[in-house]
């Protein structure tokens, strides 16, 4: 596990949870910097995506990794989590396990899919080969490269920094990520007092996934946006702007 501490340090302290396949680096790229400028970050890099020899095990034993950095380094509070995507699901548990205090849960457009053992290690089974065979030749590389361009508005150059993330890591370590974390259960309408739960809506993957939101959190606040799934991670400022500035206001709120 990796923990990078940056920006401001006398800032609100706001740890940086990436998603499925990412270390922090390519997950908050592009917002980095504006975060570095007015919060104290915490960035995270999971066992097998932090440049390790070392292979994700599964989600809970990483949430207790992050609860004892909190625990040892922060006296067990920190002012705010946001997590991308699969990194929302360590949000959720850091929440709902109460061994650490939020103030701010912020979850990044996750999808929260929960599933069985066999529904998932089936899904894990088909998923995988399709995130890493684009390696094998340059005609399927094209063809995913096309498909991130096409579906997210990415950037050659993001394009090019996100293929790079599923190209690196161990497939056993995608592996463990994706399969576990469909295990990884929330409960319904789970509260915490004196924490925030904030969502931020993409409009775009469809409404069943703002009834998830829902059904796991009570009373969460949720803000909309018309938008693919973490769209506003990949470089267009018509998304990036509206959702850092959402973030701010749900940190002060």
């Amino acid at each position: 596990m990796e923990f990078v501490e940056t920006g401001k340090m006398d800032g609100k302290i706001l740890m940086l949870l990436p998603g499925t396949c990412c270390n922090y680096q390519t997950n908050f790229g592009s917002v980095l910097d504006r975060l570095s400028a007015k919060y104290h970050l915490i960035c995270v890099n999971y066992d097998g995506f932090d440049g390790s020899d070392k292979i994700f095990p599964d989600m809970i034993t990483v949430t207790e990794k992050i609860e004892k950095y909190i625990i040892d380094n922060h006296n067990g509070r920190i002012d705010g989590a946001i997590g991308s995507s699969l990194g929302s699901t360590f949000v959720g548990q850091l929440i709902q396990r109460e061994k650490i205090h939020l103030d701010h849960g912020i979850f990044g457009s996750p999808d929260l899919d929960q599933s069985g053992k066999v529904p998932a290690w089936l899904q894990s089974k088909l998923v995988v080969p399709l995130l890493t065979s684009f390696t094998k030749n340059e005609k399927k590389r094209q063809k995913t490269r096309n498909l991130l361009k096409n579906t997210f508005l990415m950037s050659d150059e993001t394009v090019d920094k996100f293929m790079e993330c599923f190209s690196k890591f161990k497939p056993e370590s995608i592996r463990n990520e994706y399969y576990t974390d469909l295990l990884t259960h929330l409960k319904d309408d789970i509260r915490v007092e004196n924490t925030k739960v904030h969502f931020i809506y993409a409009n775009k993957m469809g409404e069943k996934y703002l009834k998830r939101y829902k059904k796991y959190f009570h009373e969460p606040e949720i803000r909309e946006f018309d938008m693919q799934h973490e769209q506003w991670l990949l470089g267009e400022e018509k998304y990036t702007g509206p959702v850092l500035e959402a973030i701010d206001e749900f940190m002060e709120s």
